[in-house]
């Protein structure tokens, strides 16, 4: 108990000295922005003559309107020496756990740069081109894909409203005014005097919140690794769709070859029971053993029939990841190749740059991280510039002229100087939600290594067990064989036979299933060790923060 009050102590006294640490940061800052002050009130002043509109006379006597540039160039300097502070902690990234290499590694071979299967479709490695053709659909039609596209394009579009905060906002308007006065008003009283008053006020104005301690700033640097992190869900989403299809590929295969034995097993049983019911014209063998025979025989042709009803729900799986209905999709029958592709690993370092689930957690911890900069910006003064500019005039409509101009101009701060804590639960909550993504990115790694070593684990294991499931399958045949043989000359009763035969279907059956296993599991281990994705994928910071535009980007239709 001591030495947990001992650490919440040092806990509570670490997170004061940041927050000290962030206000000292900014102390220069500060400071600058105090020195520029007054040449702020300068700038201002000046801009009040003219900064808005400047009245030349020319040498025709005619006025025109020229913008200054250097009041403007004054004002920029002006907002950039006012936000070149950034408070809240710089983002590293956090370790992980990684071991110095997988324990289920033997026997395999450690990938090298010219091995392909982390360069191009992953898939290619099974060779069928019934697959090839399939696979790439899913990246174009699958639903599922299309919303996580669709969510990336949003978390762009929030990168494209924070940056509007770093740009002042601007507003005009145009007003018309027409008033009438009665005739015992005084104002309208005189020999000349209309009842009638229009007036004109055409107008604009602006105001601007400079980012002096890089709030905004921050805002966006989560923006835009929310952004890289939706990037990476999208890749994720790819891949899932893509192996839960290579999945059902081979289990539809699998079933194939199931149908196939099992056809191949109805004959041999059909031949069976031809031998049989020869036997029992002639007198040899009783009715028993005939029903005996067509029972294995109709069982058999029982479970072949079912085999559709598992084909049937794999092809429309399939039909529904590559967003088509069931109805469009028809997939010829293939039988499941004998053996899977050979899968080099990488080291388990590299494994933190190949998978897009970890490549998302690990933004995940800039995004809020940047936001503890967020909470901590709200200990700031808030400073705003604003102006604004109009014209009046009962006799143009257009009244563009220095005697008839209306101006302001103005900044202004405010500080809460008493919030009853809230802004220091604020930051808490910031960095507890940061330590959050922290542990969420070590689990993420850790699962990813887990999956790795269970596939490794399951491809070592199902290859031995395939081997002796092929071993048990030869020796059924020889002793199905052989009793066939003694049957015939009546050595063996049926039952003996019967057995035998009934030991063979399930020994191969047997096999059948380790074999689509070690598919599944080839599949599964390509998709832990990323499917040949690579971090530098990832749209930068530099590509994702340029998008800045005035309208639209998206079509209005999807």
């Amino acid at each position: 108990m001591v030495a947990d009050s001992q650490g919440a102590e040092r806990g509570v006294h670490s997170n004061r000295a940041a927050v000290l640490r962030s206000v000292f940061d900014c102390r220069q800052c500060f400071i600058s922005s105090v020195a520029t002050s007054r040449i702020t009130a300068g700038v201002w002043r000046y801009w009040g003559v003219g900064v808005l509109i400047r009245l030349v006379i020319t040498r025709r006597g005619r006025a025109t309107i020229r913008p200054l540039l250097r009041p403007m160039i004054l004002a920029v300097l002006l907002g950039a020496s006012l936000a070149g502070c950034m408070v809240g902690p710089d983002y590293v990234r956090a370790p992980a756990p990684v071991p110095g290499q997988y324990k289920e590694m033997k026997g395999w071979k450690v990938a090298t740069p010219s091995d392909t299967v982390d360069r191009g479709p992953w898939w290619s490695v099974y060779k069928d081109k019934r697959l090839d053709e399939l696979l790439p659909q899913v990246e174009i039609s699958n639903q599922n894909v299309n919303a996580a596209a669709a969510a990336y394009e949003q978390a762009r579009a929030i990168i494209r409203e924070a940056q509007a905060s770093l740009f002042p906002t601007l507003t005009g308007g145009y007003s018309v005014t027409r008033s009438y006065a009665g005739p015992n008003v005084p104002a309208t009283v005189g020999q000349g005097v209309s009842p009638y008053t229009t007036i004109y006020n055409p107008q604009a104005a602006g105001s601007w919140a400079p980012d002096v301690w890089g709030k905004v700033r921050r805002q966006i640097e989560s923006n835009v690794a929310a952004a890289q992190v939706s990037a990476a869900d999208l890749a994720n989403a790819k891949l899932s769709a893509q192996a839960t299809l290579a999945v059902a590929y081979f289990n539809l295969a699998t079933t194939d070859s199931l149908r196939a034995l099992l056809d191949k097993t109805i004959a041999d049983y059909k031949r069976t029971l031809e031998i049989v019911r020869n036997q029992h014209t002639t007198g040899v063998v009783s009715h028993a053993d005939e029903d005996a025979v067509n029972t294995q025989l109709l069982n058999t042709q029982a479970m072949a029939t079912n085999t559709a009803l598992q084909r049937a729900q794999f092809e429309h799986a399939i039909a529904v990841l590559i967003g088509r209905p069931p109805a469009e999709l028809t997939i010829a029958r293939r039988l499941l190749a004998q053996r899977i592709p050979t899968t080099p690993v990488t080291v388990p370092s590299l494994l933190l740059e190949r998978r897009p689930d970890i490549a998302a957690a690990e933004r995940q911890m800039q995004e809020q991280n940047a936001l503890i900069g967020v909470a901590v910006a709200a200990y700031y003064p808030n400073i705003s510039l604003n102006g604004a500019i109009g014209f009046s005039s009962s006799i143009a409509p257009l009244p563009f002229n220095v005697a008839n101009t209306v101006w302001s101009l103005g900044a202004g701060a405010s500080e809460t100087l008493f919030d009853g804590g809230l802004r220091g639960a604020q930051v808490d909550a910031a960095r507890a939600v940061y330590w959050q993504s922290v542990a969420n990115y070590r689990q993420t790694v850790l699962g990813a290594f887990q999956q790795v070593e269970d596939q490794l684990a399951a491809i070592r294991i199902l290859t031995q067990q395939l081997k002796e499931a092929n071993d048990a399958v030869s020796s059924a045949r020889r002793w199905v064989s052989s009793y066939m043989d003694q049957y015939r000359i009546g050595v063996v009763d049926l039952t003996t036979l019967l057995y035998a035969q009934s030991t063979l279907l399930s020994s191969e059956q047997s096999a059948l299933a380790v074999r689509q296993s070690l598919f599944v599991a080839s599949v599964i281990l390509i998709e832990a060790l990323g499917g040949g994705w690579d971090v530098s994928q990832l749209p930068t910071q530099a590509e994702l923060v340029k998008g800045f535009s005035l309208l639209p980007q998206l079509p209005a239709l999807y």
